[in-house]
């Protein structure tokens, strides 16, 4: 028994030597998504202000956690009349729901399975996982960089706002895909 547990506390040291935990360096990160508007063309955005984490193996070249914050209030379509009836209650409602979190629950393969969190709603979404590699920065600083993409349909988070055009269609899509890139920064 007692050898049993040397091994496993050997391999779980070996296992933490290879993994790390990156924070999301904001400035060179990406929180995005476009949806159609009036059926013909996309309206895209990001939001401003995020926050995140992820643990990263090198040995095997994999993700194994993440965890990301954004503010809905930072949310930026660059058409401020816009921005403002997307921070309303007809869609995200920020007075009572400031925030949108994600958190990854596994990968498999190029896909990553976690949990979204808007408006109060927290739904598992499936998304596309790319890893970009690993390199030390001119500063010394190990990064990784990960893109994540998928779809939700925004109607599951109670984000129900529409209107009807005279000649068919809606305004706003119901699909909304996401872009998020990420580069992190090995914390010391």
């Amino acid at each position: 028994m007692k050898i049993v547990k040397i091994t496993l506390a050997t391999i779980l040291t070996a296992t933490a030597l290879f993994a790390g935990t990156y924070n999301v360096d904001a400035s060179h990160s990406n929180v995005g998504f476009k949806v159609k508007h009036l059926m013909i063309s996309n309206a895209t955005g990001k939001f401003d202000k995020f926050t995140g984490s992820f643990e990263f193996d090198e040995k095997s070249n994999t993700l194994k956690s993440l965890n990301g914050v954004a503010e809905v209030a930072s949310i930026n379509t660059e058409n401020e009349k816009r921005d403002g009836h997307l921070k309303s209650a007809d869609f995200f409602d920020v007075a009572n729901y400031p925030k949108i979190t994600f958190m990854l629950n596994k990968i498999d393969g190029d896909t990553a399975y976690g949990k979204l969190t808007m408006k109060g709603i927290t739904k598992n979404i499936e998304l596309d996982l790319e890893n970009n590699g690993s390199i030390i920065d001119p500063w010394g600083n190990k990064r990784v960089g990960l893109e994540l993409n998928g779809k939700i349909n925004r109607k599951d988070f109670g984000l129900n706002w529409n209107k009807a055009l005279e000649a068919g269609g809606v305004v706003v899509g119901e699909t909304v895909k996401l872009n998020i890139g990420l580069e992190g920064i090995l914390a010391k």
